[in-house]
């Protein structure tokens, strides 16, 4: 009988710990271990991309690290595909992901959001020489190149393109470059961005979304600790200049939005 009792009361402490380990907040454990993962993509410029010694860089990720450091924690990248990142999310491999994560609908009724800390609009883009696309409404049977899972895919379904996959921006515009897709749409600030590096590059922007998206830290949802936490570091970091500096940096001078 008292075997019994002893086992019966390790079970019961046992529980009493594994309930205490399921309690415990993503913001608790990000305390606890003094690290903040990442979930971003690496491959995606000027946003998280590796620059030419092979180090991760870019706004999301510098923006990512001072929210860590305004949190008092080390920021931990956590690099994968785009189509993984939210899968990432969803299994615990991150805390949160950057990578230029626009607040859609859609996204709203699975996960929390930040506060936005980038406003900028969608872009159609097609070869130079393509004078049969000038709107939106113009993909209709057109070849669109995009990764599957991300808004732009969703605009460009939603004026009936046929969807050509891709790994990233970079492969979309080679796609749309060498006539293998007739267009692409995707965040203007990175098309200025490779126009930048790649002034010779033989595309256009025809047409921009009047909708501008807004982008933010995504969380799972219900995570109001790690929200509050990182809406903090976000007011605090546009409050006492660091959000501009980095700002200036990737993109041209001025107020950013």
């Amino acid at each position: 009988m008292k075997i019994v009792l002893n086992i019966l009361l390790a079970g019961i402490i046992q529980l009493g710990f594994t309930q205490l380990t399921y309690a415990q907040s993503t913001l608790d454990n990000i305390q606890s271990t003094g690290i903040f993962r990442i979930g971003t993509e690496g491959a995606y410029a000027p946003f998280s991309y590796h620059d030419a010694s092979g180090k991760l860089t870019g706004f999301d990720v510098e923006i990512g690290r001072e929210i860590a450091l305004h949190m008092k924690v080390k920021p931990e990248f956590v690099e994968g595909k785009w189509d993984g990142l939210i899968g990432g999310l969803d299994a615990g491999r991150s805390d949160a992901v950057m990578n230029q994560i626009a607040i859609t609908p859609e996204r709203e009724k699975k996960y929390s959001f930040s506060l936005p800390y980038v406003i900028s609009k969608a872009v159609l883009i097609t070869r130079k020489d393509n004078n049969d696309i000038k709107s939106f409404s113009d993909l209709k049977g057109k070849r669109s190149a995009h990764t599957l899972t991300n808004n732009f895919a969703q605009i460009a379904r939603h004026y009936d393109a046929n969807i050509i996959g891709t790994n990233g921006f970079n492969q979309e515009i080679e796609l749309v470059s060498s006539g293998r897709a007739d267009a692409t749409i995707n965040d203007k600030l990175s098309y200025l961005d490779y126009k930048k590096h790649r002034p010779d590059a033989p595309v256009k922007i025809v047409a921009a979304d009047t909708q501008a998206a807004k982008t933010a830290v995504l969380l799972r949802k219900n995570e109001t600790e790690l929200k509050a936490a990182v809406d903090k570091a976000i007011t605090e970091i546009k409050a006492d200049g660091t959000y501009q500096r980095i700002w200036d940096k990737y993109f041209a001078e001025g107020v950013a939005e």
